[in-house]
């Protein structure tokens, strides 16, 4: 029987592990019931990815990494989406692995000109992402948690722009019918959110600028959850 991978791009931070739990125990989570076997692969530490033809779908979580840095580990990763879309596997990219699904496909992925988008966050959703099975039952626009540096600045070309805000153009497409990035983190909670907006805080304190802007960006994103969800129903209807 095929399984449902959730490669795991990095670890939190070491102190909230224990308390939080890591990356791709929220990502399992927010799958819910699944009538697949769900199998994580920890792709930093080496272990081999499956072949397309043993994967339902496949999801690459977020990361401390960035891109750019193309550590041999994120390029075998990002060799591996390109068999997974000229495959027809369902995939689900989040933060960085929705950044690798750029540039896998052909677009262009950098530091934000902006700088960093950290707190809970208004998306909203495209003509064309109001239609796509990834947002269905989700409001026009909704809160999500965001934490990113780097972004997809340039979509593949043929790709579908499917959410976006004022700071963010590319919040979520789609290559194909079956392979899907969010910048956003569907699998956060508001506690995990607020793990990293402290951070965040700390690294500006220590580098004596104001982190004024960065107090009460946190509240309660009820709907952005549904991306996972709606995923695990995508590629069960499709095993």
């Amino acid at each position: 029987m095929k399984s449902l991978f959730i490669i795991k791009a990095g670890s939190t931070f070491d102190t909230e592990v224990k308390r939080l739990g890591d990356f791709e125990i929220w990502v399992e989570r927010g799958f819910g019931e699944v009538s697949c076997p769900v199998v994580v692969i920890n792709a930093v530490d080496g272990e081999p990815l499956p072949a397309p033809s043993l994967c339902a779908g496949a999801a690459v979580t977020g990361s401390h990494a960035m891109v750019t840095d193309n550590l041999p580990w994120s390029l075998a990763v990002e060799r591996w989406i390109r068999e997974l879309i000229d495959g027809g596997v369902p995939y689900l990219g989040i933060c960085y692995g929705h950044q690798l699904l750029g540039r896998a496909a052909g677009g262009a992925v950098g530091y934000h000109p902006l700088g960093r988008e950290v707190g809970t966050v208004p998306v909203t959703l495209t003509t064309e992402g109001e239609q796509d099975p990834l947002f269905e039952s989700m409001p026009d626009c909704f809160k999500a948690h965001a934490t990113h540096a780097q972004s997809v600045l340039q979509l593949p070309e043929g790709a579908v722009r499917l959410a976006f805000n004022d700071f963010e153009p590319n919040h979520a497409f789609r290559v194909g019918e079956h392979a899907w990035g969010v910048q956003f983190h569907p699998e956060y909670t508001r506690d995990i959110m607020e793990t990293y907006v402290r951070d965040e805080i700390a690294d500006l304190e220590v580098e004596g600028r104001d982190a004024s802007v960065l107090h009460d960006v946190v509240e309660e994103a009820p709907f952005a959850g549904r991306v996972l969800t709606n995923f695990a129903s995508f590629v069960t209807r499709y095993l």
